[in-house]
């Protein structure tokens, strides 16, 4: 049976003695008054939550699946589900970081992330419904008219309303500019909606009162491609004036998929004949508003990828002290046993590792980048707010490739811990990795993330953002280059930060010449950028650790910590020598290859 603890004590760690968040936060006036004990409370109610509530139906929904009435065009989600999403509700956790303008609690935006980290832990398919009304909030809230955000936001905030993004057609997926959906505008006001979306999360199901669907869509007299797209709300109930629900709007689910993984998540595809909807922000400025939705929507994927590291590597731990298999090779360390358990073995503790590594190396990253999203937002001084988004921007890609990607390694890899037994249903580790395969896929590409964080972020500015997150490896390097106990843990990210420039350079120089250059490069350009993010906070956590056994702490977490950047650094982070060399090879040896691609 799949059990879950959740990670407090590291979240506090990362929060409170590595990343100092209260002191942040309370720079910002809405949070002025928040301190660690609220932040903590919090997260201990949220994890029972997930522990106690979401786990128990994370299998079954798994087995179960959703059902679709072809008649109705109603979706019945797996047993438990909608008990689990009215609890949830009640206690008030759809509000946690929605604005109280809107009924909201305002609670920091890195509450709700450390939150969602422990939902998808135990499930991430029952969390997508919740998740996705997050980001179509994001969206209202910064594009939609004070009538539009008086109608959804309040309903949406509660959970009594969920939302979806409905972006992705039959014919093509990430290239929005090949949309076909029409949008035909009407004497009051209002657009009628038709067009096809597929691929769309939690679509249709049976948990809220109404959903509310963000369409893209094209007007009339739309430019061709992505400058032509529009965005649009369409309801599956129309909104009375008062409120109230009206009639079923003409959008409806005609299928849903079969999956690979996240079966109990509704992923359906949607017809709209004549929907009635609303254009949100102006005409053919459709996509500056779906991005505040989709940014939000990657790193809550990165995230999802984070909460199943996490459960995957607490199983695997407990099954290696199990399981006993073999005598150790340097000696028998069970005698009281036929053999020894599998924890003894070095490649079973190097599987664990990463793992491990990889889960609280994203946990730190996806801190950080929650706090950079809360500045962006709300922080008073505007060069914060500029330099913060900045900085996002340059990190979602790699929050969301690095950490799905890691997911997939650590998954297998636990999966692997457990032999025979993890390849069957009984112990819950193929479901993880299941699970996990579709975060490489959705939301972009990793590919896509790649070609975003190298040609956008980085080569688009000549590296002035990269830079910007060189000077935070800088003055880490200035202020511990001289302490010997941090030698193997500065002296890695010192050098890779300095290789990083001549890197850059060298690929762009090359990409200007050929843009295939920088497509052959970006998908290792991307991951040794994430090793060098990563290697920058296993730093600071060593840092952390190192001096609180000097005050002499005797506390076992800090020596847990160290032996796991050790194991970073030396096992994980080299990856990036591999990396620069393969990049550099060129796109020659990719593109000149039509014999063997006839």
């Amino acid at each position: 049976m799949t059990i879950y603890t959740p990670p407090l004590r590291d979240m506090q760690f990362v929060m409170h003695e590595v990343l100092n968040v209260t002191a942040d936060l309370q720079q910002i006036p809405k949070h002025a008054d928040m301190d660690a004990d609220t932040i903590n409370a919090v997260l201990e109610e949220g994890g029972k939550f997930a522990a106690e509530v979401l786990l128990p139906i994370n299998r079954s929904g798994d087995e179960e699946h959703c059902v679709l009435n072809t008649s109705t065009h109603e979706v019945t989600t797996p047993t438990g589900f909608k008990a689990a999403y009215q609890q949830y509700v009640a206690a008030g956790w759809a509000a946690l970081a929605c604005d109280a303008e809107f009924g909201g609690q305002g609670l920091p935006l890195i509450v709700n992330q450390c939150f969602y980290e422990m939902m998808n832990s135990t499930n991430q398919a029952w969390a997508m419904y919740p998740g996705l009304t997050h980001g179509a909030y994001a969206a209202l809230h910064a594009h939609g008219t004070p009538e539009q955000q008086a109608t959804y936001l309040p309903k949406m905030t509660s959970g009594e309303w969920t939302g979806t993004m409905c972006l992705t057609e039959p014919h093509c997926g990430t290239d929005l500019g090949l949309m076909r959906s029409k949008a035909e505008p009407q004497a009051d006001g209002s657009y009628k909606i038709t067009g096809t979306k597929i691929f769309i999360s939690a679509g249709e199901h049976d948990l809220s009162d109404n959903i509310v669907h963000l369409v893209l869509a094209r007007l009339p007299d739309a430019p061709p491609g992505i400058k032509g797209v529009s965005l649009f709300i369409v309801p599956k109930f129309l909104v009375n004036a008062d409120g109230s629900l009206g009639a079923r709007n003409s959008v409806f689910a005609s299928r849903l998929e079969h999956k690979m993984g996240i079966k109990a998540s509704a992923t359906a595809q949607i017809e709209l004949e004549g929907a009635v909807g609303t254009l949100v922000g102006q005409p053919n400025k459709g996509m500056q508003a779906m991005f505040v939705m989709m940014n939000a929507a990657r790193l809550g994927v990165g995230n999802q990828s984070l909460g199943l590291t996490e459960v995957a590597f607490q199983n695997a731990l407990i099954y290696a002290k199990e399981r006993i298999q073999m005598r150790s090779l340097s000696g028998v360390k069970a005698k009281d046993q036929a053999a020894d358990p599998i924890i003894v073995h070095p490649d079973v503790r190097k599987m664990l590792l990463t793992a491990r590594a990889y889960a609280e190396g994203g946990r730190a990253l996806m801190c950080f980048s929650s706090m950079l999203l809360e500045k962006e937002h709300n922080h008073p001084d505007e060069k914060v707010r500029k330099e913060s988004g900045e900085l996002l921007a340059l990190l979602t890609p790699i929050v969301k490739a690095f950490i799905t990607d890691n997911g997939h390694i650590a998954t297998n890899a636990c999966m692997q811990v457990f032999g025979g037994h993890g390849f069957i249903r009984d112990n819950g580790m193929e479901q993880f990795v299941r699970d996990n395969r579709i975060n490489m896929i959705y939301e972009g590409t990793n590919t896509i993330q790649s070609l975003d964080l190298l040609g956008r972020k980085v080569l688009g500015n000549q590296g002035a953002t990269l830079k910007k997150f060189g000077k935070l490896i800088g003055a880490l390097v200035a202020e511990e280059g001289v302490n010997e106990k941090m030698a193997e843990f500065i002296t890695p990210i010192a050098i890779l930060g300095d290789q990083m420039t001549k890197f850059t350079t060298e690929i762009g120089f090359k990409g200007f010449q050929n843009p295939d250059e920088v497509g052959a490069a970006a998908v290792d350009y991307l991951r040794v950028a994430g090793h060098l993010v990563f290697g920058y906070f296993w730093a600071r956590m060593a840092q952390v650790a190192l001096r609180q056994i000097a005050a002499g702490s005797t506390d076992p977490f800090y020596t847990a910590k160290l032996q796991t950047a050790r194991f970073y650094f030396a096992k994980l982070f080299p990856e990036t020598a591999t990396l620069m060399r393969t990049a550099r090879t060129g796109s020659k040896v990719l593109m000149d290859t039509d014999a063997a691609l006839a």
